[in-house]
């Protein structure tokens, strides 16, 4: 399927693994110029060596979306590099502090929304006028089912995944006018290095394997999953490109779950 993002240029972050890195495959084989990014140097450049792509169609620079100075100095290596770009996907995220309320202390909450809530917002101030600049852009924010269906042992995550909900929605009747089109995605467990250390603790906390670990999680945590298994983080990222293309050029601050039933509400 023609996507009609050949020649567009997308900047991915959380680029090194899982969700963000299955996105960028897919831009690339749509014919976009991908720029990914983490914050270690070393993974994001074996990340890069894995997509295998045309050199002048794929860049990767480290940033750290809790500093404004190295989104800064992001944005001015994709400029040199590729000039403005056109579809910004934010991927990049932690489960956080985890634990019951009276457990976590300001530290908890104040690192995870840090990265989860205030990683976005930087980023997306840093390169809104790239996007706004060419009269079509696409920006996708990655949020969660936690944000609509909160779990007691990470309200830190569910409350900065709420936010980046109504960031989205709030960003898309902005701009949209400019043709600047914002929406969210919002999976639920997928198969990510993120899920695997959680399913490594509970296997340790247990003493079970991650099989086990993941079977006793989807009966007793995430009872509506229908399908009974974690998502593939390529099935997010189908979801996410279609959100980047021309098909969608009628959905804007929409959010779109990707969680095979998880959230028990339409």
């Amino acid at each position: 399927m023609d996507l009609g993002i050949a020649g567009k240029v997308a900047l991915v972050t959380g680029g090194d693994s899982g969700i963000g890195w299955h996105t960028a495959r897919v831009l690339l084989e749509e014919g976009a110029t991908v720029v990914l990014s983490d914050k270690d140097a070393d993974s994001l450049r074996e990340a890069a060596d894995r997509l295998e792509a045309d050199a002048d169609r794929l860049f990767a620079f480290p940033a750290d979306v809790t500093s404004v100075e190295s989104l800064a100095a992001l944005h001015a290596r994709v400029a040199e590099s590729v000039g403005e770009i056109d579809i910004l996907v934010q991927s990049a995220g932690v489960t956080g502090a985890q634990g019951l309320f009276h457990e976590i202390d300001d530290a908890g909450w104040v690192d995870t929304v840090e990265i989860d809530l205030l990683g976005p917002v930087r980023l997306v101030r840093e390169f809104l006028p790239d996007l706004r600049s060419g009269g079509w852009g696409r920006l996708v924010l990655l949020a969660s089912e936690d944000a609509v269906q909160p779990y007691d042992d990470e309200l830190p995550y569910c409350a900065a995944k709420a936010g980046i909900l109504a960031l989205s929605k709030g960003l898309s009747r902005s701009y949209a006018k400019e043709g600047l089109l914002v929406n969210a995605v919002s999976p639920a467990f997928i198969h990510t290095p993120m899920t695997d250390a959680m399913m490594d603790k509970r296997a340790d906390e247990r003493g079970t394997d991650r099989d086990e670990a993941i079977e006793s999680f989807l009966d007793e945590e995430r009872p509506y999953m229908e399908l009974g298994r974690r998502g593939e983080p390529e099935e997010v990222a189908a979801v996410i490109a279609f959100l980047c293309s021309d098909l969608a050029s009628f959905v804007n601050g929409s959010n779109y779950r990707v969680d095979a039933g998880s959230v028990a509400t339409i």
